[in-house]
């Protein structure tokens, strides 16, 4: 069979439809039940000192991750790139103390806001057991979805915005 360029795209887009559908099923048979859809009442302290409430009024992203993980690794700069515009909380999970996170972010050029879940209590509370896991709530604090695994900035971005 002669490859043209044609054919080539087609492929590429049945590959990459392919791997979409894929990792979407693969997302939904992991995500965690949770006994609730409500946004649970979080205060925390964040990694810089600060204390964090979670409350209503706007699109919320808590996101799951850490330092020893690579799908996390490679989501780091989408997870970056939304919490300039929209409201995020990640809940850093057994990563070490403070300063061991505090170094990772500086070395990755990271600025969103992080709880140092050290002993993967609030991990325990939603239910995570993979990592990256992100769960999005709009405005009224009702989940709207659960992602398990790497998401794309456009990804994230669409999911936010339908939560709006």
């Amino acid at each position: 069979m002669k490859w043209n360029i044609k054919s080539f795209v087609k492929e590429l887009l049945i590959g990459a439809l392919l791997l979409f559908i894929f990792t979407n099923i693969i997302s939904y048979l992991r995500k965690p039940e949770l006994s609730s859809t409500q946004l649970p009442k979080l205060h925390v302290t964040l990694l810089d000192g600060s204390s964090y409430q979670s409350r209503k009024g706007k699109a919320l992203v808590v996101h799951f991750w850490a330092t020893w993980c690579p799908a996390c690794k490679l989501e780091a700069s989408n997870i970056e790139a939304i919490s300039k515009e929209y409201e995020v909380l990640t809940i850093a999970v057994n990563s070490g103390n403070d300063a061991q996170i505090k170094a990772y972010m500086a070395n990755k050029g990271l600025s969103f806001h992080v709880v140092n879940d050290s002993h993967g209590v609030l991990a325990k509370q939603f239910h995570v057991e993979a990592y990256p896991t992100t769960f999005i709530y709009n405005a009224q604090g009702e989940l709207q979805f659960t992602e398990v695994g790497y998401t794309s900035t456009a990804g994230l971005l669409a999911r936010v915005k339908l939560a709006e």
